[in-house]
C-alpha cells in the first residue's frame, strides 16, 4: 500500500515537516508521498474536499487551521479534545471518515528529558496560542500545578485561559501582560510557545529581555518551542546564564513520529528523522 499524506496550513514555505515526515515514512519501509498544500482560511472548505476525493490517508494541519479544522472531523482523540486544536488527521473507511488528534502535546511531553521532576512546581508559558494550550496540558500531565501566562494582550488571552481552568480546576492559572514583566515568580520551567525568535519572523528578538532571564533561578529550564533556528535567541541567552535549555526540534520529531503512528501503525526512529531535520536548517 502507498500512503498519501500531506500537511495544510498557510503559510508553509518554513516548514521542515515535509523532510521529517518522509525520513521517519522510508525509515519504516513504508512507500509514501507527503505534500505540502498550501491552504488559505478562505479555502480550507474546498481543501477537504480535494483531500478526501483524491484519495489521502491523512495530513498535518498548522497554522491558521488547527480549530476550524474540528469543525470537519467525525470524532476526535481526548488530547485534541482538551487541547481544543487538531493537528493531525486519519481518513479512512469508503465514506472518508475523518478523525482529528493532537500530537502536539505528545510532542511536548516526551521532549523534556526525564530527570526534569515538575510535580507540584510552577511553570512561565510565553503565549496564549494553540500551541500554549498543547504545552499546558503537556505542563499538567508532567505535574505541574501552577502556571504564569505572560502575553501582549490579556483580555484576548482570557479564552484560553477561561478555558484550561474548566478542564483542570486543580491547577492555578494567571495571566500577565509581557510588556511590563522585569521578573518572574519562582518557576521551574519557562516555555516559550509564541513564534517570536522563528527565523522569517522576528529571529533577531526574544520574547522576554535579558533581565527577565537574569533573574530566573539557576535550576529553571528554559524550552523555546520555536525549531528554526535550532538555537533561537532566547536560548543562547539562557545558556549565557548557565540555564537548562530544551530546544523545539525534538518536540516536533516527536509530534511527527506520533502522527506517523496514528497513520500508519508504525513507528519511526526518532534519530532517523533527527539528521535530516538538523541538515535541513
Amino acid at each position: 500500500m502507498k500512503y498519501k499524506l500531506g500537511i495544510i496550513g498557510y503559510p508553509l514555505g518554513h516548514s521542515i515537516s515535509p523532510i521529517i515526515q518522509k525520513a521517519g515514512l522510508e525509515s519504516v519501509g513504508l512507500d509514501a508521498d507527503y505534500d505540502i498544500l498550501e491552504t488559505s482560511a478562505e479555502d480550507l472548505v474546498d481543501r477537504i474536499k480535494y483531500l478526501r476525493v483524491n484519495g489521502y490517508n491523512g495530513f498535518n494541519v498548522t497554522i491558521p487551521h488547527k480549530i476550524p479544522i474540528s469543525f470537519f472531523v467525525n470524532d476526535m482523540d481526548n488530547y485534541a479534545n482538551i487541547a481544543g486544536c487538531i493537528n493531525t488527521v486519519k481518513i479512512t473507511g469508503d465514506h472518508k471518515d475523518m478523525y482529528g488528534y493532537n500530537t502536539d502535546i505528545y510532542g511536548f511531553k516526551s521532549a523534556i528529558p526525564e530527570d526534569i521532576d515538575l510535580k507540584g512546581k510552577s511553570a512561565c508559558v510565553l503565549g496564549t496560542g494553540g500551541a500554549s494550550r498543547a504545552a499546558s496540558v503537556g505542563l499538567i500531565e508532567k505535574g505541574i500545578t501552577s502556571i504564569h501566562y505572560y502575553t501582549r494582550n490579556i483580555i484576548n488571552s482570557e479564552k484560553t485561559i477561561n478555558y484550561l481552568r474548566d478542564k483542570f480546576p486543580n491547577v492555578k492559572f494567571e495571566s500577565h501582560q509581557i510588556q511590563n514583566v522585569t521578573a518572574m515568580p519562582e518557576t521551574s520551567i519557562v516555555v516559550n510557545a509564541t513564534p517570536i525568535g522563528m527565523k522569517g519572523y522576528a529571529a533577531d528578538l526574544k520574547p522576554i529581555n535579558d533581565m527577565v532571564i537574569k533573574s530566573l533561578d539557576k535550576s529553571t529550564v528554559v524550552y523555546d518551542i520555536v525549531y528554526n533556528p535550532l538555537t533561537t535567541e532566547l536560548l543562547k541567552s539562557a545558556q549565557k546564564e548557565g540555564l537548562r535549555t530544551i530546544e523545539g526540534l525534538d518536540m516536533l520529531l516527536y509530534q511527527a513520529q506520533r502522527a506517523i503512528q496514528i497513520w500508519t501503525g508504525k513507528t519511526p526512529d526518532i534519530r532517523d528523522m533527527k539528521i535530516p531535520a538538523l541538515r535541513s536548517l
